[in-house]
């Protein structure tokens, strides 16, 4: 007798109320990746300065780390349709405001803080809210797809449609465009059903915040400690820590290094956006069809080293495509490979090199966590590194900015290479070679390079929804409980990091 089939991935959008839910996450993630590229382009272009593109992309990842701690308190406390919806009709009358006030450097950096506050309590309530609209057997697959859509997002909102609509209509009517996307993500979320929130206790949700705090700080103690007594932990932080630094990087002088390394318009490092997403996911196809062959950890080093090799000669494309140029010119028999050795594919090439290194990295370090921390810490200290993951990528944002104005973008890049493949020398020299071990499990799904940065708080609370919501059906299953609520959750990046379900 066969078994029941397994549920299909897509089939969980049969549940309307969930599809409603996902689309709303479809809208504002796509919105959120298109807000970021208009307004890296809009604030180079009154500026052309690095350092006011630095301080925009901390403006996006600060509200992150300094309000999670506290923002699933009140989603705790308050109706989730009621945050969902509130918080996506803040953030479209923001954006609409941006795009009326884009000559004021200062309000665009204090309305884009709002929004990122308001994404900081809509993320958690947006994962809070699966479990309550979809049966156990479904939560596997809903989570899963939302994680794909947060990853696909990138690459279509940042690296595409963002460009796209920049280069045909101009940023602020991009920002009219999103802003538009968030009134629509708050009408679906209206037509959700009401949530009970959780009883508040006597000190009120404002004591429930410090006691957020507290545990908070003393969960960062005891994920330090932990980190200080386990080498190999802190050398897969050092990797996370790395790559997410050096796409902040990226980010920051992205228009900088178009205009005046590559003759280009600022809005047109898209050159470089877009091979470089495409080589992830090609990087991650090839995890999934060999890395099981391969030791890990030297899959992590090859892709470090040659992430550094592929950004050094990025930031001197202009001197070889030169040089290429005029070998060619006065060799005929070689002359047809002019388009060949142009700049610009030159930078195409090595970029779609660079994204593949960069899935090499990132989604084997974060395989090793998943598999080597114990499950009895493996909560508490995931949620702390995500933290500190985050943290460690401020410093090289807010110093890169400056530096790449006074000495240009190619030399900082040349260091940002030359720092990535330190560790990755120190990691060969220094870790224990470990045993074979696959480089990446067999389920992979695409990663947003800037997930790790800008929305690490979302896919943390999905994951410890997942949980949470498991426990909570099975006590209705037991004793007729209405449906699972948010209580204490725990991290848990499978869906990220490409782990077979459990």
């Amino acid at each position: 007798m066969t078994g029941a089939p397994e549920p299909s991935g897509l089939g969980v959008l049969a549940n309307r109320r969930f599809l409603l839910l996902w689309l709303s996450q479809l809208s504002t993630q796509v919105g959120g990746n298109m807000v970021l590229y208009g307004l890296t382009i809009l604030v180079y272009g009154l500026t052309s300065s690095n350092s006011a593109v630095s301080l925009l992309i901390l403006t996006f990842l600060v509200p992150s780390v300094v309000f999670s701690a506290v923002a699933g308190v009140y989603v705790d406390r308050i109706d989730r349709r009621l945050i969902l919806t509130a918080t996506n009709l803040g953030r479209g009358v923001a954006i609409l405001a941006i795009a009326f006030v884009s000559g004021q450097l200062w309000l665009i950096y204090l309305l884009n803080i709002a929004v990122s506050t308001a994404t900081t309590l809509f993320a958690p309530a947006e994962a809070a809210m699966i479990p309550f609209l979809v049966d156990r057997d479904q939560l596997l697959q809903a989570n899963g797809l939302f994680t794909f859509t947060l990853n696909a997002a990138f690459a279509i909102g940042f690296a595409l449609l963002g460009p796209l609509v920049v280069n045909l209509a101009g940023a602020t009517a991009l920002l009219v465009l999103v802003a538009a996307l968030y009134f629509v993500a708050a009408a679906f979320c209206f037509t959700l059903p009401r949530t009970e929130p959780d009883t508040v206790p006597e000190e009120g949700a404002l004591g429930g915040a410090e006691r957020a705090m507290a545990a908070l700080v003393g969960e960062l103690r005891e994920g330090l400690g932990y980190i200080r007594s386990n080498p190999r932990i802190f050398w897969s932080l050092t990797y996370l820590a790395v790559t997410a630094s050096l796409i902040g990087v990226l980010g920051s002088m992205g228009p900088g290094f178009a205009t005046k390394a590559l003759g280009l318009r600022e809005q047109d490092f898209v050159v470089v956006i877009l091979p470089l997403a495409v080589g992830i996911v090609s990087g991650i196809l090839a995890l999934n069809a060999y890395g099981r062959y391969l030791p890990r950890r030297r899959v992590i080093e090859g892709g470090l080293l040659t992430l550094s090799g592929a950004l050094i000669v990025i930031s001197l494309a202009g001197p070889i495509s030169r040089f290429l140029t005029d070998a060619t010119a006065h060799h005929q028999s070689v002359a047809q490979l002019g388009p060949i050795v142009s700049l610009l594919a030159i930078v195409i090439v090595l970029a779609f090199i660079a994204g593949c290194a960069y899935a090499f990295v990132a989604i084997p370090a974060q395989t090793q966590l998943q598999e080597e921390l114990p499950e009895e810490v493996r909560g508490r200290v995931f949620g702390v590194l995500n933290m500190l993951v985050s943290i460690s990528s401020f410093l090289p944002i807010v110093i890169v900015g400056p530096v790449a104005d006074l000495v240009g973008t190619p030399a900082v890049l040349v260091a940002a290479a030359l720092v990535v493949g330190a560790v990755g020398v120190g990691s060969m020299v220094v870790v224990t070679p470990e045993r074979v071990a696959a480089a990446t499990p067999a389920h992979v799904v695409a990663v947003d390079p800037i997930s790790v940065t800008v929305a690490h708080s979302r896919d943390d609370r999905a994951h410890r929804t997942r949980d949470e919501g498991r426990a909570g059906q099975e006590t209705r299953a037991d004793g007729g409980e209405q449906a699972p609520r948010a209580g204490t959750r725990r991290p848990n990046r499978a869906s990220e990091t490409g782990d077979p379900p459990a």
